[in-house]
């Protein structure tokens, strides 16, 4: 059984025990968290799509820890002006472990 699930601006489709990295989300280690945001639920040969979403459904994580990704370098520069500009940016995630899919 496979679930489609929207968080954070993006779709992602998982399975009871997949880990996944989302965008942030303010959860401790530890706790449970639920998604509400089910786009379609497959299961054996069965397809469910919702319109957007699948009425009554949805998926439960446990958050495992919060991460920041690598360092993006940012450089700006314009040629013959002296203007300069570096920074660095770490996009931070959310280490989710797919414990049910409540369908």
């Amino acid at each position: 059984m496979y679930a489609v699930i929207k968080t954070g601006g993006k779709q992602y489709q998982v399975k009871v025990g997949d880990v996944v990295f989302v965008e942030k989300i303010d959860a401790e280690a530890g706790a449970e968290i639920k998604f509400n945001d089910v786009l379609a639920i497959g299961d054996d040969g069965k397809f469910t799509a919702g319109a957007p979403t699948v009425e009554g459904a949805s998926v439960s994580a446990k958050v495992l820890s919060q991460t920041k990704g690598k360092k993006i370098i940012v450089f700006k520069m314009k040629p013959k002006k002296g203007y300069r500009n570096k920074n660095g940016h770490r996009q931070p995630y959310t280490k989710v472990e797919i414990t049910a899919i409540n369908a």
